[in-house]
């Protein structure tokens, strides 16, 4: 019996807290996050935009199914991290993919995250009210 190989390209996206580990498979562009249906795990157009954006960038929206193991922070540091997963899963792909991403701004982590709460302050930059008197 000879053991079938399945063709798939990784790529490991984070964004804050979140880490998306992308599966990209040759298939007819359906996308499953976390074993649900992504219009289910990504409710408003906000969440499912970041998604699709790599895939559109180079027209392969219905060349690839797309499996994803989402984990950490929300929804919306995980869609951009599926996001640069699928970009950089592209790139193992087909390297001549990387131009265009990278044009798009799509294969560069965002480096933005939360910033800690400070002692003696409300906040990571809010200050008690400050009374002269």
């Amino acid at each position: 019996m000879a053991i079938r190989k399945i063709e798939q390209y990784l790529g490991t996206g984070r964004r804050k807290t979140s880490i998306a580990r992308v599966f990209l498979r040759p298939g007819s562009g359906k996308i499953i996050v976390n074993g649900r249906p992504f219009e289910n795990y990504f409710p408003t157009d906000a969440g499912r935009m970041p998604v699709r954006q790599a895939l559109q960038t180079v027209e392969m929206q219905d060349r690839f199914d797309v499996i994803v193991l989402a984990s950490g922070g929300g929804i919306s540091g995980q869609a951009g991290a599926i996001r640069l997963g699928i970009a950089r899963a592209l790139v193992e792909f087909n390297a001549e993919l990387r131009g265009p991403l990278k044009k798009a701004g799509l294969l560069t982590r965002d480096p933005r995250a939360h910033e800690r709460k400070k002692y003696g302050q409300k906040g990571a930059r809010k200050r008690f009210q400050f009374s002269k008197r």
